[in-house]
């Protein structure tokens, strides 16, 4: 009878660990691209199922059950699935979640794709070195190969050297190479010296052709870290909130344009990220330094106890998902953060009855205090995107009426508040559309808004406060033509006519190098050109 409880005890807890975990195959049709509140959603909903099967695991259960064995082999499982979906893609046999990329999975681009891969490869070579059953080894291995397919395809550097350090460490944690390294060390110091040597060779020969495939997005990388250290350097204790990076980054990247002590390369590289690719370094400017590191401590913790417990396939997997951290943003996509909360628990967790109901209590309530708030606002999405038809459309004043209701559930995403200023700027409603631009400016570093709002001012008659928001554009992001296009149509302006200035102006538009010639940029300098004033 015991036997028996525990056997449904813990088929209670693999179908929760299921239900929870496969949110990263959850894939919202009718939302937003890119949008994480209908896989939100779905994490609500399945955790308040998961909650129930882990209280009556936890009522069953007559002795400890830990939580990294079902842990595992659901995401051995789903990386699976994963690797399949993502051949599928590249052999045609189904649509990519991205136009520009033949290979995303379930996700919306291949860079997480490729991270997600290799999070789980460290969990499948552990099982594959453990298990005793052939029937667990087949699967295992058999999914590791998967991986090993599809994971160059993906063309994400930082997954490849995730997964590469990760694999080599549970391997080394399984051959228990700590004492057979003190040993050697003491009896050939030497040649470990010269070995240790050779392997740092080796890793900066790798560094060096890994930068050199992809070198203006490593440069990029490179960048963007820089300006968000600038951005932490300003608060470094208190940080700028939670979901404020964007904001920061925008801000301190137009301070060191303005100043104008910068490469060329540069003003190349710069973008307007709305996240740090580095969540070290995104954690320090949202929290401020110090609540980051105590975060940083406490996974340390973790995977620390981990290790000790004999946990490597999972230790593996945060190692892994560490690595991709720091030149990603795993972090802000729902599928690993859910994931990686399982990972740390999978470390710590030794399965007693009251840890399994006190897991309950909080999976429940986590999922129950988010489920209305995110109801409302994925309901509030899907009307979006009929409105958003209504926009492209330029029936402004039709599509004005649906943002302005949904402007209470949806005044937290930057592009919901651009689309609705930049249409209120179409109908000639220029104060109203530079008050919802300002909201927009304070969620996204997108000079654009800055464009729009100096045309607002420059359709008002305000050319001063135009001609600033158009310079502010150029520091921004000075890489792009279109703010000294207007800047040159403003002083051409009968009211504001500056004829050097508009000479420099257009200049730029004429001689400066875009990333990619377009139809549009073409098309302005035509413009420009025909453009003549007289002092």
């Amino acid at each position: 009878m015991n036997n028996m409880r525990n056997l449904l005890a813990g088929t209670l807890v693999c179908i929760a660990c299921i239900v929870l975990l496969s949110l990263a195959c959850s894939v919202p049709s009718g939302l937003p691209a890119a949008d994480t509140v209908g896989q939100w959603l779905y994490f609500d909903r399945s955790a308040l199922a998961a909650s129930g099967c882990l209280l009556m695991a936890g009522l069953l259960m007559e002795k400890r059950y830990a939580l990294f064995v079902p842990v595992s082999w659901v995401l051995v499982m789903l990386a699976g699935i994963e690797a399949v979906w993502g051949l599928r893609q590249l052999y045609g046999f189904a649509t990519s979640g991205h136009s520009m990329y033949a290979l995303t999975g379930s996700f919306f681009n291949p860079g997480p794709y490729s991270g997600y891969l290799a999070m789980i490869l460290p969990v499948c070579l552990y099982q594959w070195l453990v298990c005793g059953r052939r029937e667990g080894r087949v699967v295992s291995g058999g999914v590791m190969l998967l991986i090993l397919c599809v994971l160059p395809a993906g063309m994400s550097r930082s997954a490849w050297l995730a997964a590469g350090v990760s694999c080599f460490c549970v391997y080394a944690w399984h051959m228990d190479w700590t004492d057979k390294f003190r040993l050697l060390w003491q009896q050939q110091r030497l040649r470990v010296v010269m070995a240790v040597i050779g392997g740092l060779c080796a890793l900066l020969l790798a560094g060096h052709l890994l930068f050199a495939l992809k070198p203006d997005s490593a440069r990029g990388r490179l960048f963007m870290w820089k300006i968000t250290c600038r951005a932490i350097a300003e608060k470094p204790l208190t940080g700028y909130g939670v979901n404020n990076f964007a904001v920061a980054y925008g801000d301190a990247q137009e301070a060191y344009f303005t100043a104008g002590d910068y490469e060329p390369w540069e003003e190349r590289v710069a973008g307007s990220p709305e996240y740090a690719f580095n969540e070290y370094l995104q954690a320090a400017v949202e929290l401020g330094i110090p609540l980051a590191a105590c975060l940083l401590v406490v996974v340390i913790l973790c995977l620390y106890i981990g290790v000790r417990k004999e946990r490597y396939g999972i230790c593996g997997a945060i190692l892994s998902l560490m690595i991709f951290s720091f030149s990603s943003y795993p972090l802000q996509l729902p599928a690993f953060i859910v994931t990686f909360g399982g990972l740390l628990l999978a470390c710590i967790f030794d399965g007693s009855r009251w840890q399994w109901l006190g897991l309950a209590v909080l999976v429940g309530v986590v999922g129950g205090f988010r489920l209305k708030n995110d109801l409302r606002t994925e309901q509030a999405c899907r009307e979006w995107m009929n409105a958003r038809v209504l926009y492209h459309a330029g029936a402004y004043p039709s599509a004005e009426k649906e943002y302005e209701r949904l402007y209470p559930l949806l005044r937290d995403r930057a592009s919901f508040l651009f689309e609705y200023g930049h249409g209120l700027h179409k109908q000639q409603k220029f104060n109203e559309s530079n008050r919802v631009l300002e909201e927009a400016l304070r969620r996204s570093c997108d000079p654009m808004i800055l464009n729009v709002m100096g045309k607002n001012y420059q359709q008002m008659g305000d050319c001063l406060s135009a001609e600033d928001w158009f310079v502010r554009s150029t520091h921004r992001l000075p890489g792009r033509i279109y703010p000294y296009y207007l800047l040159a149509k403003l002083y051409a302006e009968p009211s504001f006519r500056q004829p050097d200035k508009f000479e420099k102006m257009k200049r730029m538009v004429l001689t400066k190098e875009p990333k990619v010639n377009s139809t549009a940029i073409r098309q302005m300098r035509e413009e420009i050109k025909k453009i003549t004033i007289n002092d």
